[in-house]
């Protein structure tokens, strides 16, 4: 509403589990791209200031997730779809391949994605925005 976004927010899901509190929240309306922001910046900005209001307010560390017309859904779901084209190229040429640099919860969409991979196996190099991911053949 600050934002002068028009849109809905609803909760998504919500995990009280001790050891990872966690909170989904989805926006629904039209003209979001201005929350999305490029290669999703601004919905990533957002959800760490809400994230920060929240564990100050509740006084311990939840898990906040914020999604504007499913964007982060699509894009897991791109994500997923590169690893295992990533992992055919792999098995097939049997050399690894790093993919470009990408945020933490990219990454980790990566690896989960391939961690049970028959013939191939992942890990991260690189620092800060040059972290990337390395997919290899198994051993």
């Amino acid at each position: 509403e600050l934002m002068g976004i028009a849109g809905r927010v609803s909760v998504r899901s919500v995990d009280t589990t001790p050891e990872s509190p966690s909170v989904v929240l989805d926006v629904e309306g039209d003209d979001l791209g201005v929350l999305i922001g490029r290669r999703g910046d601004t919905l990533t900005a957002l959800q760490y200031v809400l994230a920060l209001l929240v564990q100050r307010r509740l006084r311990r560390w939840v898990r906040v997730t914020v999604d504007a017309a499913h964007y982060r859904d699509r894009q897991e779901a791109v994500l997923r779809a590169k690893a295992l084209r990533t992992a055919e190229r792999v098995q097939r040429a049997q050399t690894p391949i790093a993919l470009e640099p990408m945020r933490p919860s990219e990454r980790r969409i990566i690896h989960l994605t391939l961690s049970n991979h028959p013939y191939v196996t992942t890990h991260s190099i690189g620092v800060g925005a040059e972290r990337r991911v390395v997919v290899s053949p198994r051993a």
